[in-house]
């Protein structure tokens, strides 16, 4: 007994606090998926009207119960322990404050359906229920005045009251037969059946007596794709509404959203933009003077150059803000007093906070480490809310102070997980790619990692094409995860990745398994070339969508990888063109229709290079996929297992183009680590 009491008073001296840190360090292990599973997923902050206090979600999941939860909390805008002010048993989330700061208001179903409830911010008490709408809400906001509350719900078109729409849905749950008549396309979407009901905005009284559609038609508002902001905002004098929709016959085979604005007590819409492109996300200017909105060019491309654009409604003059900066815009937020926007922008693999003037000035970058986004301005204008991560770090809510451009981060809702975490390092490089351009990579090494050691490596490929690898956490393809067996990952930003550049965008389109690829194998080069603790005999790659395309298209292009990984890619281009929803990506990227074009569609089918598949492939997919369908995936694995490749098939009859319940992603990520393992073979780690 004595012993062991001098042993702990020993530890507490000064002179030993390094050493039990050490320890605490040595302590520290790779992630695995129970630990990301069990990590709180921050989004959707909010400040309130004093500037106080800033509100947010948190979504947490249960491995054993395989459902997911989400929790608003409340945390100082100085900085402090955050506070959950919602229960556990139901989800809550999108907080709002109401404009006199005394409410919280926010969505749950824990009435049964999606509906607007309150918490009161002084004073205590229950939330209560404050929308009782027949249909689902997918997003609300405030008017000025706060009587009012203008929410996005799926609505019946033909139906023009809420009685009318709860007594069609009754009639369709209750017929006999489950068949579905089809008369136009976009008929399904991602991961859903659209069931002819669209996206509307209703203007809902606070007092429950008044209930009225502002954007009525067989049309969506927001529309159904497309669209970087909630697709609507009202004036501050609250007269009107401005909305992005896509008003032409068919929206499946363009991009052609456009601005419309309408008097809130009534009247026909009028369309403010005429462009062919895609014009979204409006955003009146406090003032009233400007309405602002994000604008691409070109018809039916969806990864143009995205431009922030401010039109003076007095006159009509319009302004591109941001297009010499060729970078394009992901969200925006106004300056209080309307002089300028804070926008962020993909630039180099990670995402950058930058100033604009209305007046037309050249955009100012003020921050740039990691992934920022959800920007939101404090009302004294002196701050910025916003969320950011890292590869190392999943995103939080920070702040920053736009005299100094320091960034504080506010929330650590995952530091008691971090803390028994060692995660990888990540490092940049360039190469020369295709086409003689230079071209970034990221090279992430595995917790314990010694140099001196030789280590198997995963090239990872992202989707898009017009995506990028960016340094942020991911939660479904995350990096980590990748190489906390004792993997090193090697990441490429081929051309037609985002942050380069608009002509480093558009390479891709009509290319896919041209310059792209030759990055990819150059990169791989360069990698193995540079850094030699990687055992070029022990390297695979692994890819999603477009990155699934690419390893599809690798197996039929050379054997040098030990095993491959295709997540949701596609086999075989004229089938995919006849099974998608969104028609205007294939139209673009391949220059028309098969039938009409068929060059492009033919020459990058993988399944076309079956005969020389060689390299052993598991095949991802899931059966709820209808972005790229999953018989894209039965293609991949049939051609496979006909030449006799080693292969294997992993399906999943209740996920998408994602793998979103825990325990199937649990079994994603086992099955992917066993396959890597047999073929590539990783040490441990310590």
């Amino acid at each position: 007994m004595f012993r062991f009491s001098f042993f702990l008073l020993i530890l507490l001296l000064p002179g030993f606090l390094a050493p039990a840190a050490f320890s605490q360090e040595a302590t520290r292990k790779p992630i695995t998926v129970d630990d990301l599973w069990a990590m709180g997923r921050v989004s959707d902050p909010g400040i309130s009207p004093d500037g106080t206090r800033i509100a947010f979600t948190v979504t947490t999941y249960d491995m054993d119960r395989n459902k997911g939860s989400r929790g608003v909390y409340l945390i100082p805008m100085a900085g402090g322990e955050a506070r959950r002010l919602t229960g556990k048993t139901t989800s809550s989330f999108a907080p709002r404050f109401s404009p006199d700061g005394g409410f919280l208001y926010f969505l749950s179903a824990r009435g049964g359906r999606l509906q607007v409830w309150r918490l009161p911010l002084t004073g205590g008490g229950e939330a209560e229920q404050v929308t009782h709408l027949p249909v689902d809400i997918s997003g609300f906001s405030f008017t000025k005045e706060g009587k009012h509350l203008l929410v996005t719900a799926d609505v019946y078109p033909g139906c023009r009251t809420m009685e009318a729409n709860a007594a069609k849905a009754a009639e369709i749950a209750e017929r006999k037969s489950k068949a579905r008549i089809i008369d136009k396309l976009l008929y399904r979407h991602w991961n859903h059946w659209r069931d002819g009901r669209r996206s509307h905005v209703l203007l809902v009284a606070l007092d429950g007596n008044s209930v009225r559609d502002l954007t009525p038609g067989d049309a969506d508002t927001p529309p159904v794709s497309l669209e970087a902001g909630t697709g609507y905002d009202l004036s501050p004098d609250g007269d009107e509404l401005s909305f992005s929709r896509n008003a032409s016959r068919e929206p499946a085979v363009n991009t052609n959203n456009d601005i419309f604005s309408v008097y809130v007590k009534g009247g026909e819409a009028r369309q403010v933009t005429t462009t062919l492109g895609n014009d979204h996300a409006p955003s009146y200017s406090p003032d009233g003077k400007h309405l602002a909105h994000l604008s691409m060019s070109r018809p039916g491309f969806e990864a143009d150059l995205n431009v922030l654009m401010v039109r003076q409604l007095s006159t009509g003059k319009t302004r591109a803000l941001t297009r010499k900066l060729d970078r394009s815009v992901s969200g925006y937020a106004w300056s209080p007093d309307s002089t300028a926007l804070y926008f962020t922008a993909a630039n180099h693999g990670r995402v950058a906070i930058y100033k604009v003037s209305i007046k037309g000035t050249e955009p100012e970058q003020l921050y740039s480490q990691g992934v920022s986004s959800s920007l939101r301005v404090a009302p004294d204008g002196k701050s910025l809310v916003f969320l950011n991560q890292a590869f190392d770090r999943p995103p939080e809510v920070w702040s920053l102070n736009l005299r100094t451009c320091e960034a504080t981060r506010l929330s650590r809702v995952n530091d008691t997980i971090l803390d028994r975490l060692e995660m990888g390092k990540a490092r940049e490089f360039w190469f020369t790619g295709a086409r003689n351009e230079k071209v970034q990579g990221f090279l992430l090494t595995p917790p314990g990692f010694n140099p001196s050691r030789n280590y198997p490596a995963v090239m990872l490929v992202h989707g898009g094409p017009q995506g990028a690898f960016m340094d942020s956490f991911h939660w479904r393809w995350n990096a980590q995860m990748w190489i906390a067996p004792g993997y090193v990952g090697v990441i490429v930003n081929f051309h037609g990745s985002r942050g380069y550049g608009q002509k480093f965008c558009d390479a891709v389109s009509g290319d896919w398994g041209g310059a792209p690829y030759e990055d990819v194998m150059k990169g791989m080069d360069f990698a193995l070339e540079r850094f030699p603790y990687i055992d070029r005999k022990r390297v695979g790659a692994a890819g999603g969508s477009y990155g699934g395309f690419m390893v599809n298209w690798i197996c039929g292009k050379t054997d040098r990888f030990a095993c491959l990984v295709s997540h949701a890619g596609l086999a075989e281009h004229f089938s995919m063109f006849g099974a998608t929803e969104e028609l205007w990506f294939p139209l673009w990227e391949f220059g028309g229709t098969p039938w009409d074009k068929p060059e492009l569609h033919e020459k990058f089918s993988p399944v076309r290079l079956a005969r020389n598949f060689k390299t052993p492939t598991l095949v991802i997919h899931g059966e709820h996929d209808y972005r790229v369908p999953y018989t894209q995936g039965l293609q991949m694995f049939t051609a496979l297992q006909v030449q006799g490749v080693p292969s294997r098939l992993l399906f999943f009859p209740d996920e998408c183009h994602f793998i979103q319940k825990p325990q199937n992603a649990r079994v994603w990520w086992n099955t992917i680590h066993a396959w890597l393992a047999r073929y590539l073979r990783p040490a441990t780690v310590r």
